[in-house]
C-alpha cells in the first residue's frame, strides 16, 4: 500500500503531473505515491515523468476507465 494517495481523476494534462510533482515534493525519499488518473495521456505522461525527474514508475495498471500509477520517490 502507497504511503499517499492522489486521486486526480477528472482532471487532464498537466494537472495530475503537477499535482504529484507536489505531493512527492513533501515526501521523504522511498515514499511512494499512488496517483489515481483518467486521462488516457496519463500513461505517457508518468513514464516521461519518472525519467526526467529520476523517480521510480513502480507500478502502471488499469482499472476499468482508471489509470493507477505507484511512484517511489528516489528524491
Amino acid at each position: 500500500m502507497a504511503d499517499q494517495l492522489l486521486d486526480a481523476k477528472g482532471l487532464n494534462c498537466p494537472l495530475p503531473i503537477l499535482k504529484a510533482k507536489k505531493a512527492l515534493k513533501g515526501m521523504p525519499s522511498g515514499g511512494t505515491l499512488e496517483v489515481l488518473a483518467t486521462d488516457p495521456g496519463a500513461v505517457k505522461d508518468f513514464e516521461a515523468f519518472c525519467r526526467a525527474t529520476g523517480n521510480e514508475l513502480v507500478e502502471s495498471r488499469t482499472d476499468g476507465g482508471t489509470y493507477i500509477f505507484l511512484i517511489r520517490n528516489t528524491n
